[in-house]
Order: C-alpha cells, then structure tokens, then sequence
C-alpha cells in the first residue's frame, strides 16, 4: 500500500504491518484514503481532528448559504383592486427579500367556467410585480386553484 506520512509526505509502498507500526510510534491513526484493490493509499493522521475541522467545515459551508423560503399569497376570482394591491405589495417585499411567491387563486363553485378570468388576474398580478420579480412557472390549474410562482430578479 501507498503510505502519506503525518505531514503530507509521500513515504511511498510499504506492507501493512510497517505502515501500522509507523502510525503507533507517531501516536497517531492509520487512515484508509483512496479503496482502490490495485493501489490503495493510507495516511497517517488524527482521526477525531480531522472530523472535527471537517464538520467545521460543513458548518461553516451551511452557514454561509442563502435559504429561500416560498411565500404564499392567496386570492380569489372577485378580489377587488385594493385588496389585489395589498396582496402585491406584500408580494413585491416579499421578492426584495430574496423569496419565491406562490401566487394562488381560489376558485368556487361555478367560477370554475371562468378559468379565463383567471389567467387574467394572474397575468395582472405578474405585470405589478415585474418590477421586483419576474414569473418563475406560469399559471397552471391544481384542481380548483390556480397556482403560479414568481421568483426574485437577478441583480
């Protein structure tokens, strides 16, 4: 086997034995790198450090990613003007933040005819908040509702 000794040095193929004996007088353990049958590389380190820098690592790394939460904003076919210029403000913000909207539009009872109306009301939606955001999937019937995402703009 390939043996990289503590400081990163490449010792070079020795038997198991020699390498484990190596490992136990530098107080240290002997860690499987590479699996290969052909060729495998063991190197001699602290184990329980590196694990510890390594979830370090990942924490840090988890740290440091941006989470994008989805918003939802629910509206029906017959929501008046200031109520759909509510919902959009709240919207807008919600795109400035960095979040996906997902834009729902409930239908009842016979309103399930005037799908068309629907598309509307979301394409409206849409051109008020193009400002901030811009559609991430169109408009799709789910059912009895109507359901679109909008996604933040790039800078």
């Amino acid at each position: 086997m390939r043996l990289i000794d503590a400081d990163g040095t490449m010792v070079g193929i020795v038997p198991i034995e020699q390498a484990r004996k190596a490992a136990e007088l530098a107080g240290l353990d002997l860690v499987l790198i590479a699996n290969n049958p052909d060729n495998p590389v063991c190197k001699i380190m602290d184990y329980g450090k590196y694990l510890f820098e390594q979830a370090k690592r990942e924490k840090e790394a988890r740290k440091n990613q941006k989470v994008i939460e989805t918003k939802e904003i629910g509206m029906k076919l017959t929501t008046e003007d200031h109520d759909l210029n509510v919902k959009t403000k709240n919207a807008c913000r919600f795109l400035k933040d960095g979040n996906r909207v997902k834009v729902i539009v409930k239908f009842r009872g016979r309103e399930m005819a005037y799908q068309n109306q629907g598309y509307a009301v979301m394409e409206k939606f849409a051109q008020l908040c193009a400002e901030f955001g811009q559609v991430d999937k169109p408009a799709k019937i789910e059912g009895r509702n109507m359901v679109m995402f909008l996604a933040p703009k790039k800078n």
